[in-house]
């Protein structure tokens, strides 16, 4: 008699070894057709996986995250099924799951074009349709590397060298045979919802001193509502390219001249200016200060930091009177050079330093794009100097402040805590403390978290914001970082009130992440439609003739002079135009029509952004107006 505990706590009983298929409809016949796979004791298995002792089972299917990884990966195999099917002789190397889909590199005898991937996609269809059973395997490292050998399939040989195991797991579906560790879905028939997007160049384990392969990019959902929901909202995002738009609305552009180092045009630089102003304002009412550190330190600096060891390849150096420096990649060295500059009691923490610091990051060329990946960008970085019993309070501030400033944009949000990765710098007790602290205080707020193991900074444990947009795409930006390796390998102290020296706790955190990014996010959010407050241009006033041209001169004054950002349209073109214009490819909120009525009666007629309607009011009336809307709706 075997006892499996199901997640709810019940523990169902079987009276002999069954398959994870088998299992299910003993639960329900609905939950057995369902299911794609299963996590038998922490492990990942197929559907086929023969049950053979007592343990936890958590039954997966494809409505849930672990069954849409299980078809996208399942979805590779097929396509890559489909593509030796259609080109002989191409060999296939790594096909993994990626966010929303799934990718497969190959080395084509001749590269695939757009036409290929329609045929792919309809060859894929006919193997879905064929129903081909996934069908699991295990042989020696030494026999999968004479059978792909055989295949003429040399990247799977080096896979398996690199390996270093005895023994490797195999699928096969139909005459399709992959090196593999699984999870499939039980035959191609469950694959229900599909397309290919793109093809593009890639090097083998991504080093450009290998063969240039040929990748082919796929999405994959449970279901064809959610793959039609995917499309539309691509096509949604289309419309609102951060890239499109901040050209159309003269924000930004990139050139030539310098691949990922924006330039900001002047609208651009109030809508920055704006983030930033209501960024300090909000920083000073809880106790932060601001510093600006160098953007060029030395060698030694970033040595002591790790960086030099943990970051080198994408930092910029320059050598200056035969001594080597680095432009900054980060802005956390100069802050604690900032630190030690005076002595410090524990009286004087939590010590808290604001920077709005320029950072430059070496990206490989094809990963630059728009504002969302650069080489150069500013980061609303802070760090928090504190003792270790004050780290629960100061990260629940910090988490504060983030919810309100998210809230403000309308961005609903999901919290991940990241753990220790391969590549990092102290021990594994202080790494535990730490994950320990951050954990505390998002179970201390009631916050609900995911855990991310691996994924920390390589100096300490982090909590990541992920931020859902106005179309549902999910982007992380906010951070926050508990580092007690820095401050030791910087000999940083405080006099404590036992009158010894002890070690602060460094406190990493940045809001917007990079000000660049979080411009382009706020960009698509919007669709450029900026609400009043925030909009680069708040209003415009259009003249009918240049009759009112005297009268919408003054105007323009009065609002200048009462902080609206404003500008003026007194061109000799029709007003349709001008309103097309204004509303919409600059998407201004509020547009302040001049005629000859309005000058006799001291109005303005106004229109918003994407209504018809208009209404007379008083300049009065019209400033006042503008005024309330200039305030930052902030919800707390």
């Amino acid at each position: 008699m075997l006892e499996m505990l199901l997640p709810d706590g019940n523990v169902r009983k079987i009276e002999q070894p069954m398959t994870v298929t088998e299992f299910a409809k003993t639960i329900s016949l609905s939950l057995g057709k369902e299911t794609i796979g299963a996590i038998i004791d922490g492990v990942q298995v197929d559907p086929s996986h023969i049950i053979e002792k007592s343990g936890s089972i958590k039954i997966i299917t494809s409505t849930s995250e672990e069954g849409v990884a299980i078809i996208r990966h399942s979805a590779a195999h097929i396509m890559a099924q489909a593509v030796q099917k259609l080109f002989p002789g191409t060999k296939v190397t790594i096909g993994p799951v990626i966010e929303n889909g799934f990718f497969y590199d190959f080395d084509p005898e001749k590269p695939f074009t757009e036409e290929d991937l329609t045929k792919i996609e309809e060859e894929m269809k006919k193997i879905v349709k064929e129903n081909y059973e996934f069908k699991r395997s295990e042989m020696s490292a030494e026999d999968a590397k004479k059978l792909f050998a055989e295949m003429g399939e040399n990247y799977k040989v080096e896979i398996i060298d690199d390996l270093g195991v005895d023994k490797v797991s195999i699928y096969q579906q139909g005459e399709f045979v992959d090196l593999c560790r699984g999870t499939h879905i039980p035959s191609t028939g469950y694959l229900k919802a599909f397309k290919l997007m793109s093809t593009a160049g890639a090097y083998w384990r991504g080093n450009s001193d290998n063969k240039m392969l040929q990748r082919i990019y796929g999405v994959a959902f449970g279901s064809k509502k959610e793959l039609e929901d995917y499309l539309t909202m691509l096509e949604e995002a289309e419309r609102r390219d951060h890239r499109k738009l901040g050209k159309q609305m003269d924000l930004f552009f990139l050139d030539e001249h310098g691949p990922g180092f924006p330039f900001f045009m002047p609208k651009g630089m109030e809508l920055m200016n704006k983030l930033q102003e209501i960024w300090r304002k909000e920083h000073k009412k809880r106790k932060y200060e601001e510093i600006r550190t160098p953007v060029m330190l030395d060698k030694e600096l970033w040595e002591i930091s790790g960086h030099w060891f943990n970051y080198r390849e994408n930092m910029y150096t320059s050598e200056i009177d035969e001594k080597v420096y680095a432009i900054k990649p980060m802005n956390c060295p100069g802050s604690i050079i900032a630190y030690k500059n005076n002595l410090h009691s524990y009286k004087d923490l939590p010590l808290k330093y604001g920077e709005m610091g320029l950072v430059h990051r070496h990206e490989f060329s094809g990963a630059l794009h728009g504002l969302m990946r650069v080489r150069a960008f500013t980061q609303d970085d802070a760090h928090v100097f504190c003792t270790k019993e004050q780290i629960e309070e100061q990260i629940i501030e910090i988490i504060d402040l983030y919810d309100k400033f998210y809230t403000l944009f309308g961005f609903d949000y999901n919290i991940e805590l990241s753990t220790k990765p391969e590549k990092a710098i102290g021990s594994d007790e202080i790494w535990a403390v730490a994950e320990a602290d951050l954990a505390s205080a998002l179970e201390k707020k009631g916050i609900k978290y995911k855990l991310n193991p691996g994924d920390g900074a390589f100096y300490g444990p982090k909590i990541d914001f992920k931020m859902r947009d106005s179309i549902g795409r999910i982007w992380q930006c906010g951070t926050i970082q508990l580092d007690f390796n820095l401050p030791a390998r910087f000999e940083m102290s405080y006099i404590g009130a036992d009158g010894e020296k002890h070690e602060p706790v460094m406190i990493h955190r940045a809001m917007y992440g990079s000000m660049e990014r979080f411009i382009g996010i706020l960009i698509e959010h919007y669709a450029g439609a900026f609400p009043t407050w925030l909009a680069p241009v708040q209003a415009r006033i259009l003249t009918i003739s240049k009759e009112q041209v005297p009268f919408a001169e003054k105007l323009y004054e009065e609002l200048q002079e009462a902080g609206i950002r404003v500008d003026i349209d007194t061109r000799d073109e029709k007003i349709g135009y001008k309103i097309r214009e204004a509303n919409g490819d600059q998407k201004i909120p509020v547009q302040l029509i001049i005629g000859k009525n309005e000058v006799e009666n001291n109005e303005v007629n106004v229109r918003r952004f994407g209504s018809q309607d208009s209404q007379n009011v008083s300049v009065k009336e019209i400033v006042d107006m503008l005024l309330e809307e200039s305030k930052v709706p902030f919800k707390n």
